[in-house]
Protein backbone atom coordinates (compact mmCIF):
# COMPACT_ATOMS: atom_id res chain seq x y z
CA UNK A 1 0.00 0.00 0.00
CA UNK A 2 1.36 3.57 -1.00
CA UNK A 3 1.27 5.72 2.00
CA UNK A 4 0.92 9.27 0.60
CA UNK A 5 0.62 11.18 3.97
CA UNK A 6 0.47 14.06 4.50
CA UNK A 7 2.76 15.64 7.16
CA UNK A 8 2.39 15.05 10.67
CA UNK A 9 -0.40 17.82 12.30
CA UNK A 10 0.86 19.69 14.85
CA UNK A 11 0.49 19.03 18.64
CA UNK A 12 -2.90 19.90 19.34
CA UNK A 13 -3.78 22.59 21.84
CA UNK A 14 -4.84 21.09 25.05
CA UNK A 15 -8.52 22.69 25.57
CA UNK A 16 -11.33 21.29 28.27
CA UNK A 17 -13.50 20.14 24.85
CA UNK A 18 -10.87 17.05 24.52
CA UNK A 19 -11.83 13.65 25.61
CA UNK A 20 -8.09 12.47 24.86
CA UNK A 21 -5.45 13.33 22.49
CA UNK A 22 -1.54 12.58 21.67
CA UNK A 23 2.02 14.32 21.21
CA UNK A 24 4.23 12.75 19.14
CA UNK A 25 2.51 9.04 20.09
CA UNK A 26 5.37 6.66 18.66
CA UNK A 27 5.25 2.78 18.95
CA UNK A 28 7.83 0.50 17.93
CA UNK A 29 8.13 -3.34 18.32
CA UNK A 30 11.31 -5.11 18.01
CA UNK A 31 14.61 -3.58 18.49
CA UNK A 32 17.53 -2.71 15.38
CA UNK A 33 16.86 -4.71 12.09
CA UNK A 34 14.13 -6.37 13.41
CA UNK A 35 12.38 -2.89 14.47
CA UNK A 36 8.85 -1.88 13.18
CA UNK A 37 7.38 1.13 13.65
CA UNK A 38 3.60 1.04 14.33
CA UNK A 39 2.93 4.55 15.07
CA UNK A 40 5.46 7.58 14.14
CA UNK A 41 5.05 10.63 15.73
CA UNK A 42 1.05 10.47 15.61
CA UNK A 43 -0.67 13.88 16.75
CA UNK A 44 -4.38 13.58 17.23
CA UNK A 45 -7.07 14.65 19.36
CA UNK A 46 -10.31 13.51 20.08
CA UNK A 47 -12.84 16.13 20.97
CA UNK A 48 -15.41 15.24 23.44
CA UNK A 49 -19.03 14.38 22.67
CA UNK A 50 -17.74 13.07 18.96
CA UNK A 51 -18.48 9.64 17.27
CA UNK A 52 -14.95 8.73 15.62
CA UNK A 53 -14.12 5.79 13.08
CA UNK A 54 -10.93 4.94 12.79
CA UNK A 55 -9.51 3.18 9.63
CA UNK A 56 -6.73 1.33 7.62
CA UNK A 57 -5.57 -1.84 6.41
CA UNK A 58 -4.20 -4.66 8.61
CA UNK A 59 -0.73 -2.86 9.82
CA UNK A 60 -1.66 0.53 9.19
CA UNK A 61 -1.56 1.15 13.12
CA UNK A 62 -5.06 1.65 13.75
CA UNK A 63 -5.30 -0.85 16.87
CA UNK A 64 -1.88 0.36 17.86
CA UNK A 65 -3.16 3.55 18.31
CA UNK A 66 -6.44 2.78 20.23
CA UNK A 67 -4.49 0.99 22.02
CA UNK A 68 -2.01 3.29 23.09
CA UNK A 69 -4.61 5.90 23.59
CA UNK A 70 -6.94 3.43 25.82
CA UNK A 71 -4.07 2.59 27.92
CA UNK A 72 -3.70 -0.92 26.86
CA UNK A 73 -0.55 -0.69 25.12
CA UNK A 74 2.35 1.77 26.23
CA UNK A 75 3.96 4.11 23.62
CA UNK A 76 7.78 4.42 22.60
CA UNK A 77 7.98 7.82 23.43
CA UNK A 78 6.03 10.28 23.10
CA UNK A 79 2.51 11.26 25.31
CA UNK A 80 -0.74 10.51 25.46
CA UNK A 81 -3.36 12.14 27.42
CA UNK A 82 -7.39 11.64 28.64
CA UNK A 83 -8.93 14.91 28.92
CA UNK A 84 -5.69 16.75 30.74
CA UNK A 85 -4.21 13.72 32.43
CA UNK A 86 -0.82 11.92 31.09
CA UNK A 87 -0.96 7.94 31.45
CA UNK A 88 2.42 7.44 29.63
CA UNK A 89 4.11 7.60 32.62
CA UNK A 90 1.19 6.17 35.04
CA UNK A 91 2.18 2.54 37.21
CA UNK A 92 -0.02 0.06 36.96
CA UNK A 93 -2.44 0.65 39.59
CA UNK A 94 -2.96 4.17 38.51
CA UNK A 95 -3.55 2.99 35.09
CA UNK A 96 -6.09 -0.14 36.07
CA UNK A 97 -7.46 2.97 38.28
CA UNK A 98 -7.96 4.96 35.39
CA UNK A 99 -9.13 2.86 32.63
CA UNK A 100 -11.75 1.58 35.49
CA UNK A 101 -13.57 4.83 36.29
CA UNK A 102 -12.58 7.15 32.79
CA UNK A 103 -12.37 4.66 29.69
CA UNK A 104 -15.27 2.05 28.60
CA UNK A 105 -14.61 -0.72 25.93
CA UNK A 106 -16.35 -2.74 23.73
CA UNK A 107 -14.44 -5.71 21.48
CA UNK A 108 -16.22 -7.91 18.82
CA UNK A 109 -15.89 -10.20 21.18
CA UNK A 110 -19.07 -9.53 24.23
CA UNK A 111 -16.63 -10.71 26.80
CA UNK A 112 -19.54 -11.54 28.55
CA UNK A 113 -19.49 -13.78 31.69
CA UNK A 114 -22.07 -16.91 31.21
CA UNK A 115 -23.22 -17.49 33.43
CA UNK A 116 -24.07 -13.98 35.31
CA UNK A 117 -27.49 -12.43 33.67
CA UNK A 118 -27.67 -9.01 31.73
CA UNK A 119 -28.27 -7.10 34.24
CA UNK A 120 -25.50 -8.63 36.64
CA UNK A 121 -22.80 -8.13 33.25
CA UNK A 122 -24.23 -4.42 33.04
CA UNK A 123 -23.42 -3.36 36.53
CA UNK A 124 -20.30 -6.19 36.76
CA UNK A 125 -17.03 -3.45 36.25
CA UNK A 126 -18.37 -1.10 39.16
CA UNK A 127 -19.66 -3.62 41.60
CA UNK A 128 -15.85 -5.05 40.87
CA UNK A 129 -15.22 -1.53 41.93
CA UNK A 130 -17.28 -1.07 45.24
CA UNK A 131 -19.94 1.46 43.57
CA UNK A 132 -23.45 1.42 42.96
CA UNK A 133 -24.83 2.89 39.61
CA UNK A 134 -27.05 6.04 39.69
CA UNK A 135 -30.66 4.19 38.98
CA UNK A 136 -32.10 6.77 36.84
CA UNK A 137 -28.59 6.46 34.82
CA UNK A 138 -29.05 2.51 34.85
CA UNK A 139 -32.52 3.03 33.48
CA UNK A 140 -31.77 5.20 30.89
CA UNK A 141 -28.86 3.43 29.72
CA UNK A 142 -30.83 -0.30 29.36
CA UNK A 143 -33.80 1.91 27.51
CA UNK A 144 -31.08 3.13 25.43
CA UNK A 145 -30.18 -0.27 23.70
CA UNK A 146 -33.93 -1.40 24.49
CA UNK A 147 -32.99 -4.43 26.88
CA UNK A 148 -35.15 -3.50 29.29
CA UNK A 149 -37.16 -7.21 28.25
CA UNK A 150 -33.45 -9.12 28.52
CA UNK A 151 -32.13 -8.07 32.06
CA UNK A 152 -32.97 -11.46 33.70
CA UNK A 153 -31.19 -13.53 30.61
CA UNK A 154 -28.04 -15.20 30.29
CA UNK A 155 -25.74 -14.87 27.40
CA UNK A 156 -27.01 -18.22 25.67
CA UNK A 157 -30.26 -17.01 25.62
CA UNK A 158 -29.33 -14.03 23.91
CA UNK A 159 -28.92 -13.08 20.37
CA UNK A 160 -25.01 -12.36 19.39
CA UNK A 161 -26.64 -8.29 18.86
CA UNK A 162 -28.42 -8.76 22.13
CA UNK A 163 -24.86 -9.81 24.15
CA UNK A 164 -23.62 -6.43 21.98
CA UNK A 165 -25.62 -4.45 23.15
CA UNK A 166 -25.29 -5.42 27.05
CA UNK A 167 -21.62 -4.99 26.61
CA UNK A 168 -22.04 -1.59 24.96
CA UNK A 169 -24.64 -0.88 28.29
CA UNK A 170 -21.36 -1.99 30.52
CA UNK A 171 -19.54 0.35 28.86
CA UNK A 172 -21.20 3.30 28.75
CA UNK A 173 -22.99 2.82 32.61
CA UNK A 174 -19.70 4.12 34.59
CA UNK A 175 -20.40 7.64 32.46
CA UNK A 176 -16.79 6.99 31.19
CA UNK A 177 -14.63 9.97 29.72
CA UNK A 178 -14.55 7.86 26.49
CA UNK A 179 -15.72 4.57 24.79
CA UNK A 180 -13.08 2.41 22.57
CA UNK A 181 -14.90 -0.11 20.25
CA UNK A 182 -12.57 -2.59 18.48
CA UNK A 183 -14.75 -4.01 15.56
CA UNK A 184 -17.92 -3.88 17.49
CA UNK A 185 -19.75 -5.32 14.55
CA UNK A 186 -17.46 -7.73 13.54
CA UNK A 187 -19.57 -11.20 14.95
CA UNK A 188 -22.77 -9.89 13.89
CA UNK A 189 -24.99 -10.12 10.87
CA UNK A 190 -26.07 -7.08 9.30
CA UNK A 191 -29.49 -6.42 11.07
CA UNK A 192 -27.62 -6.73 14.14
CA UNK A 193 -24.71 -4.25 12.83
CA UNK A 194 -26.95 -1.55 11.85
CA UNK A 195 -28.68 -1.85 14.97
CA UNK A 196 -25.45 -1.69 17.01
CA UNK A 197 -23.99 1.49 15.36
CA UNK A 198 -27.29 2.96 15.52
CA UNK A 199 -26.88 2.59 19.09
CA UNK A 200 -23.54 3.91 18.92
CA UNK A 201 -24.80 7.07 17.57
CA UNK A 202 -27.62 7.32 19.64
CA UNK A 203 -25.40 7.46 22.65
CA UNK A 204 -23.37 10.24 21.30
CA UNK A 205 -26.54 12.64 19.92
CA UNK A 206 -28.49 12.13 22.62
CA UNK A 207 -26.08 11.24 26.09
CA UNK A 208 -23.11 13.33 24.90
CA UNK A 209 -20.63 10.19 24.83
CA UNK A 210 -17.76 10.26 23.22
CA UNK A 211 -16.68 7.52 20.93
CA UNK A 212 -13.42 6.10 18.89
CA UNK A 213 -14.26 3.31 16.72
CA UNK A 214 -12.04 0.68 15.10
CA UNK A 215 -13.59 -0.31 11.85
CA UNK A 216 -12.74 -1.96 8.52
CA UNK A 217 -16.53 -1.34 7.08
CA UNK A 218 -16.77 2.09 5.34
CA UNK A 219 -20.78 1.28 5.75
CA UNK A 220 -19.98 1.56 9.84
CA UNK A 221 -17.51 4.29 9.26
CA UNK A 222 -20.69 6.35 7.83
CA UNK A 223 -22.37 6.55 10.85
CA UNK A 224 -19.34 8.59 12.69
CA UNK A 225 -18.97 12.24 12.39
CA UNK A 226 -15.24 11.52 11.65
CA UNK A 227 -13.32 9.06 9.92
CA UNK A 228 -9.65 8.84 10.47
CA UNK A 229 -7.28 6.90 8.15
CA UNK A 230 -4.09 5.62 9.19
CA UNK A 231 -1.36 3.91 7.00
CA UNK A 232 2.18 3.21 7.58
CA UNK A 233 1.96 4.52 11.03
CA UNK A 234 0.79 7.89 9.71
CA UNK A 235 -2.62 9.84 10.10
CA UNK A 236 -3.13 9.72 6.57
CA UNK A 237 -6.52 11.17 5.80
CA UNK A 238 -9.21 12.76 7.44
CA UNK A 239 -13.28 13.34 6.80
CA UNK A 240 -16.04 14.89 8.65
CA UNK A 241 -19.60 14.02 8.46
CA UNK A 242 -18.24 10.29 6.35
CA UNK A 243 -20.47 8.95 4.10
CA UNK A 244 -20.21 5.66 2.83
CA UNK A 245 -18.95 6.55 -0.76
CA UNK A 246 -16.56 9.49 0.79
CA UNK A 247 -14.98 6.88 2.62
CA UNK A 248 -14.80 4.83 -0.11
CA UNK A 249 -13.27 6.48 -2.25
CA UNK A 250 -10.78 8.01 0.23
CA UNK A 251 -9.67 4.26 0.64
CA UNK A 252 -9.67 3.65 -2.82
CA UNK A 253 -7.15 6.66 -3.24
CA UNK A 254 -5.25 5.64 -0.70
CA UNK A 255 -4.77 2.20 -1.84
CA UNK A 256 -6.34 1.52 -5.36
CA UNK A 257 -6.27 -2.24 -4.66
CA UNK A 258 -9.32 -1.85 -2.41
CA UNK A 259 -11.66 -1.05 -4.88
CA UNK A 260 -12.39 -4.40 -5.88
CA UNK A 261 -13.10 -5.10 -1.98
CA UNK A 262 -16.31 -7.09 -1.48
CA UNK A 263 -19.62 -4.49 -0.41
CA UNK A 264 -19.76 -4.85 3.66
CA UNK A 265 -22.26 -6.77 5.63
CA UNK A 266 -23.80 -3.90 6.98
CA UNK A 267 -24.17 -2.83 3.77
CA UNK A 268 -25.87 -5.17 2.28
CA UNK A 269 -29.03 -5.09 4.95
CA UNK A 270 -32.59 -5.42 3.05
CA UNK A 271 -33.88 -1.58 2.80
CA UNK A 272 -31.34 0.10 3.52
CA UNK A 273 -29.12 2.61 1.40
CA UNK A 274 -25.61 2.91 2.16
CA UNK A 275 -24.54 5.60 3.07
CA UNK A 276 -28.28 7.01 3.67
CA UNK A 277 -29.01 6.89 7.17
CA UNK A 278 -29.66 9.68 9.81
CA UNK A 279 -28.01 10.59 12.98
CA UNK A 280 -30.10 10.26 15.65
CA UNK A 281 -30.94 14.10 17.04
CA UNK A 282 -29.12 15.73 14.05
CA UNK A 283 -29.93 16.69 10.99
CA UNK A 284 -26.72 18.19 9.27
CA UNK A 285 -26.03 17.05 5.78
CA UNK A 286 -23.66 14.33 5.36
CA UNK A 287 -21.14 15.96 3.07
CA UNK A 288 -17.58 14.74 2.98
CA UNK A 289 -14.46 17.37 3.93
CA UNK A 290 -11.40 17.21 5.44
CA UNK A 291 -11.70 18.24 9.14
CA UNK A 292 -9.55 20.08 10.89
CA UNK A 293 -7.27 19.82 13.93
Amino acid sequence: MSSNHIPSHPAPELGPELAAHTENLTKVYGRNDAAVVALDHVNVEFRKGQFTAVMGPSGSGKSTLMHCVAGLDSPSSGEVFIGDTPIASLNDARLTELRRDRIGFVFQSFNLIPTLTARENIVLPMAIAGRKPDKDWFDQVIDTFGLRDRLTHKPSELSGGQQQRVACARALLSRPDIIFADEPTGNLDSKSSAEILHFLASCVAELGQTIVMVTHDPTAASYARRALFLADGHIVGDLADPSRESVLATVTQLDPQSASAPRSDAASQPGAEPGSHEQPGDSRPRGARRAEF
